[in-house]
Formats: structure tokens, C-alpha cells, sequence
């Protein structure tokens, strides 16, 4: 087992991190911006390391100064967390050049899943069902222009190296497609150093179904049952539920076990996700991520399993305890990504000072945070500075304990979209499960913008 494990990220992932690093009796080291000293994580640690000014390129995506901080530190790995340099394969090449662990993933597999074109031509070939779509070359527009039917629209136009959201445009008609193609190109190239594009249907109404795993080195794997991710604001969730009720037991049975039989034939270890479209039918792999999840705590709380830990042990060389292989899953839970920002003025961003803070409690409540009444937080990063976590026996008592937390969540100082999410969550579509992707834009702020 390590001794020392360096932790590579901020916020509340790195608070995270930090305690499941205590609880296994390792110490840990925390990495921090100038604008991050004050941050939770950074006092928790048993050591903490500054690697530079605010900007992220300066900081916390500087890989020389992140392994610098290691060697210097004697950490022997390095946990990423989510975001930032978690599914970078060249830092992780890096690592292993200078002898440290990282926890996740190895290179081979995640330069396979890194780009979503390939990565679903790769599940496809692995029996994993996906959308068809089309590839597209910016340098030769008009052949694909050519093939283009109109009966093909609308169709989505993603980066095939993207994430967050970030360069995706749908077209509606073969009008519209050029200029959306390129304005998702230049985004994608800004975002991600790459124009790479591809094509896909277009779904008016789909679900974001996406299911959790964790394998060893063993062969040994564990698929969990899937996370409803739909509630999204511009591409990004916002509030997260597993399970899914209303998923044919057959339909998700029969892709739990394809996942299983997929993750062993890659030779994939560690955490990782899959994520679909569902049409109300079937579902269809969009893309995985190769590393820890914002939502992963809803998936701990209906397993009671400690996915970190996990994360841990595996890339010690451990294999999967069997607390985790018989975990069987017990109840709902829902999280609500709290982020600073002002729903009034447009979502915009609302740092600051936080003057007074009260956490909701009690049983089936769970907060995940790195912020303090008298913490500043800083205008640089991720608006996330909180996750409230519900768990209950029933979706109904979930939603009820949800409510009831989030009522009770008080902040001062600065914005939060804390009652965004709870007029949401009190709506009869969500109730009702009448919510898609898109819902949140063409519905319920339409619906709000209405009545003021």
C-alpha cells in the first residue's frame, strides 16, 4: 500500500480525496494555487505544496510543477480527482516516467476512449450499442455536405475530443450545418487543441443514462446500476439520481452484463463511466470517461461502497474487496450540484466572501464541499462549491429529503443556484420523470421567463 499520495486537483474532489487517503492511513499532499491557500483541502492535508499563480495553465495543468511537487513531497502516486489533468495521457506517461502511480486508468485505454469518434467505433466492435454517425472533415466540407440528406436532420455536431459541453452545435437543416460545423470546430480547437469533428443523430427527447464501473487488475469487475443525469443546464448536470425507474430491467440487465464483458476485453482497471442517450428504447453509448465522476457519491449511497478507496486499492495492486464485489444496491439518492452563480442575472458567475454558511443534516444527508463560513471563493475555477446528497428508501422520499435539505441550506455572501434547483425538483415533470436533457432551457426557464 502507499505511503504518500499527492493529490492533483482543488475544491471539494480534493477534500474528498484527502479523507479517503485518512481513512486508509496514508498521508496526503495537498497542490494549490496563490488564489487556493485558504482552501479547505489545502488545511486538511498533511502537507500542502504551492505550484504557482491562479491561472489553471500555471497551476494546476502544470505537469512539471505537479511532479515536482511529488518528488519533492516523496509522494509515491498521484489521484487526479475529476477535471484538470485526470484523463490527460501524457501526464500520465510522465508519472510513470519519474516512477509515481497514477491512480487511474492505464495510458493504452484511455488514449482509446479519449477520442468519442474512435472510442465508439471501439465499443460498437465490443457489442456495446451506439448512435451511427457521420465524420466530418473540415478541410473537405463539401463531401459530407454531399452525402447529407434532409431527411438526416437535425444532427449533432460534437468535438471529438470534447467535454463540458464545449463544441456542440445542432443543425437543423443542411442551411445551417456549415457555419455550426465551423463555429464547433474553432471551439473545439480554443478548448481542446484539436478541430476533430463528428457527426451524430440528433434525439429531441433523450435521457443521460450513464453507468459506473470499477475493474482491477485481476479481471475482476464491478458494473453499478445507472445514473439519470438528464437534468443538465447548457450541457453541464446539475442535479443527478440513481436509479433510473423507469428502465426496462431486461434492456438494463442485458447492458450491465455487455459493459462487464467490454471492460475485461479492453483490459481497463480503475474507475471509469459510460455514458448513453437514451429514446425511451434502447440506450446508446456517447462516450466514457476514464476516470472519477462528479456523481459518484449518488452510486456510493445506494451501494454504501467508497469508490475512492476502491480507486485506491486497485492501483496499489489490490484487488476489488469484496465489500464492493457483494455490494447490492438499497434505495434512491439524488445529488444537487450547488454552484456559485447568480440564476437571476443570467447564471453569472458570484464570487466572494462567504459571510455565513449553514449546512442541511440529518439522516440520508450528505455534503461534499470545501467551503467555510469566512472562505473567499475565488473567481478563477469551477463555479462548484457544493454537492448535497440525499438518500432515502423510495425516489419519493428522496425527492422530500431533497427539498427539505436544500430549504435548509442557508448561504450569505455571495450567489448560489440553491433555490433554482429546488423550484425545479418541486415541479410536477420532475415528479412525473418528464424531464430530458434539454429541459431545463426549453421548458422550465421558458416556463419561469413566462410568468415574470
Amino acid at each position: 500500500m502507499f505511503r504518500k499520495v499527492l493529490v492533483a486537483n482543488r475544491g471539494e474532489i480534493a477534500v474528498r480525496v484527502i479523507r479517503a487517503l485518512k481513512e486508509l492511513g496514508i498521508k496526503s499532499v495537498a497542490i494549490y494555487s496563490e488564489a487556493d491557500k485558504d482552501s479547505l483541502h489545502v488545511q486538511l492535508a498533511d502537507e500542502a505544496v504551492c505550484i504557482g499563480p491562479y491561472p489553471s495553465a500555471k497551476s494546476y495543468l502544470s505537469m512539471p510543477s505537479i511532479i515536482s511537487a511529488a518528488e519533492i513531497t516523496k509522494a509515491e502516486a498521484i489521484h487526479p480527482g475529476y477535471g484538470f489533468l485526470s484523463e490527460n495521457e501524457t501526464f500520465v506517461e510522465i508519472c510513470e516516467a519519474h516512477g509515481i502511480t497514477f491512480i487511474g486508468p492505464p495510458t493504452s485505454v484511455m488514449k482509446l476512449m479519449g477520442n468519442k469518434a474512435k472510442a465508439k467505433n471501439i465499443m460498437k466492435e465490443l457489442g456495446v450499442p451506439v448512435i451511427p454517425e457521420i465524420h466530418f472533415d473540415m478541410n473537405n466540407p463539401e463531401e459530407t455536405l454531399k452525402d447529407l440528406k434532409d431527411e438526416d436532420f437535425p444532427l449533432l455536431i460534437k468535438a471529438a475530443y470534447g467535454g463540458g459541453g464545449r463544441g456542440i452545435r445542432v443543425a437543423r437543416d443542411k442551411s445551417q450545418f456549415l457555419e455550426l460545423a465551423q463555429k464547433a470546430a474553432l471551439e473545439s480547437e480554443a478548448a481542446f487543441g484539436s478541430s476533430e469533428l463528428y457527426i451524430e443523430r440528433f434525439f429531441e427527447y433523450p435521457r443521460h443514462i450513464e453507468f459506473q464501473v470499477i475493474a482491477d487488475k485481476f479481471g475482476n469487475v464491478k458494473v453499478f446500476y445507472e445514473r439519470d443525469c438528464s437534468l443538465q443546464r447548457k450541457n453541464q448536470k446539475i442535479i443527478e439520481e440513481t436509479p433510473y425507474e423507469d428502465l426496462d430491467t431486461g434492456l438494463r440487465e442485458r447492458i450491465m452484463s455487455t459493459i462487464e464483458g467490454a471492460i475485461k476485453k479492453l483490459g481497463y482497471y480503475n474507475a471509469g463511466t459510460l455514458e448513453f442517450l437514451y429514446d425511451g428504447s434502447q440506450l446508446y453509448f456517447m462516450e466514457m470517461n476514464t476516470r472519477l465522476q462528479v456523481e459518484h457519491p449518488i452510486t456510493e449511497e445506494i451501494y454504501d461502497v467508497d469508490l475512492v478507496k476502491a480507486q485506491i486499492l486497485v492501483a496499489a495492486g489490490e484487488k476489488l474487496p469484496e465489500w464492493l464485489m457483494n455490494a447490492e444496491k438499497e434505495g434512491h439518492a439524488i445529488e444537487f450540484r450547488i454552484n456559485a452563480e447568480n440564476p437571476e442575472s443570467g447564471f453569472s458567475p458570484s464570487p466572494g466572501k462567504i459571510e455565513k454558511l449553514h449546512f442541511p443534516g440529518g439522516r440520508g444527508v450528505r455534503i461534499d464541499s470545501h467551503i467555510y463560513e469566512g472562505y473567499t471563493v475565488p473567481p478563477y475555477y469551477d463555479s462548484l462549491i457544493a454537492k448535497i446528497i440525499v438518500h432515502a428508501k423510495t425516489r419519493e422520499e428522496a425527492i422530500m429529503k431533497g427539498i427539505s435539505a436544500l430549504s435548509e441550506f442557508k448561504i450569505e455572501g455571495i450567489k448560489t443556484n440553491k433555490d433554482f434547483l429546488l423550484r425545479i425538483i418541486q415541479t410536477d415533470d420532475y415528479w412525473l420523470k418528464k424531464v430530458y436533457t434539454r429541459y431545463v432551457e426549453e421548458v422550465f426557464l421558458e416556463r419561469e421567463n413566462a410568468r415574470q
